[in-house]
């Protein structure tokens, strides 16, 4: 990284690491700039030692690096063993709720504590989630990943789960905007198309976006086309980011891109795109950050002709720093210190919320 760039007010690119420990590439790609964020997955996972030493030398390097984690529950949940709990599924919750409304709000307040308590206890400062896609049933990539087809269950599951992750000092993602359940396709592999009407979209997914806007610290745009509304996935779209989520919502928090690696979130305008321009479509479209994952495995060469591209296109000037971007990245890390892990386990809080996250 050369002179000057070291001085920019925004660092719009969360990447990963390849493995349980830094090596010298991980550290030098950390140290550039443009990064603002790591994301985790379970191959950086091997007990809750080796990621809490993982995650303080990710801050020794720069310490407002914001780590992060997809671990929302039920079948997405990076760390499972040395005694993580194994959280149910949002469908479970949402399940409970049509017996007993009540005692669901509370369950998923009892996982939100749980999930970000585990989580900070170990050194992670983020997670996307929760999922406010509604379950039309269909979906193969959501699924149980939902709590409930009535956006008015969504919203209230999640904001009590978002509730319980503040409570440890843990910010929210909702995700994946304006709604990714209505469509059977998996983004990972193929290009969603929802064919249905703005006001259809709004009326019913989108809703829990528009009923949480005050609450949501950041947002995750689906990977998917509305070809009504826009011809680019949402990700990519200034009529969704701009239009709809800033402006009619009035949605202020941070907005991330879905990961940039899976195809089917680089076709735009009928061309696949490189990670790059991908990036750089993204943060024009209304994206804080880009997010990209999984090109550090191997000899990261990817990963690295990536770094060296956004900074080419950077200095040529098809990318300028946001310095409001960047305020709403570092509202996202943690305000307080993380929780001991074995203070944590031996109080009578976490031991009620365990207790009453057990659905």
């Amino acid at each position: 990284m050369t002179a000057g760039l070291a001085d920019r007010p925004h660092a719009p690119l969360i990447i990963d690491v390849a493995g349980t420990a830094l090596t010298d590439a991980d550290r030098r790609r950390l140290a550039d700039p443009l990064v603002g964020g790591v994301i985790h997955f379970a191959r950086n996972w091997q007990d809750r030692a080796q990621m809490t030493a993982l995650n303080a030398e990710i801050k020794s390097i720069r310490p407002d690096l914001l780590i992060c984690v997809d671990h929302e529950g039920g079948r997405v949940q990076r760390f499972r063993t040395d005694g993580f709990t194994h959280l149910p599924s949002m469908r479970a919750l949402g399940e409970l709720w049509m017996r007993d409304a009540m005692r669901a709000t509370q369950a998923a307040t009892a996982v939100g504590q749980v999930l970000a308590g585990e989580l900070r206890a170990c050194g992670v400062d983020f997670s996307f989630a929760p999922v406010l896609d509604l379950d039309y049933g269909g979906s193969s990539v959501i699924g149980n990943r939902s709590f409930h087809r009535d956006p008015r269950v969504v919203a209230l599951l999640a904001k009590s789960v978002m509730h319980g992750m503040l409570q440890m000092g843990m910010r929210n993602c909702g995700k994946h905007f304006p709604g990714h359940g209505f469509v059977q396709a998996d983004s990972h592999v193929e290009i969603p198309v929802d064919k249905r009407s703005l006001k259809a979209i709004l009326a019913d997914d989108a809703k829990p976006y528009d009923w949480l806007s005050g609450s949501l610290a950041a947002v995750m745009p689906a990977h998917v086309i509305y070809p009504k509304v826009d011809r680019r996935p949402a990700g990519f779209s200034s009529k969704w980011l701009g239009e709809i989520l800033r402006n009619r919502f009035g949605f202020d928090g941070a907005v991330f891109s879905d990961d940039l690696s899976m195809e089917a979130g680089r076709y735009i305008d009928g061309k696949l795109l490189s990670f790059t321009d991908a990036a750089l479509a993204a943060l024009e479209a209304g994206c804080d950050m880009a997010l990209l994952c999984n090109q550090s495995i191997g000899d990261g060469r990817l990963l690295d002709e990536f770094l060296e591209d956004f900074e080419a296109a950077a200095r040529a000037g098809g990318w300028r720093p946001d310095a409001s971007s960047e305020a709403r990245r570092r509202a996202l890390l943690p305000q307080c210190a993380p929780p001991d892990w074995q203070m944590l386990v031996a109080s009578r809080a976490y031991r009620d919320a365990r207790r009453m996250a057990d659905v």
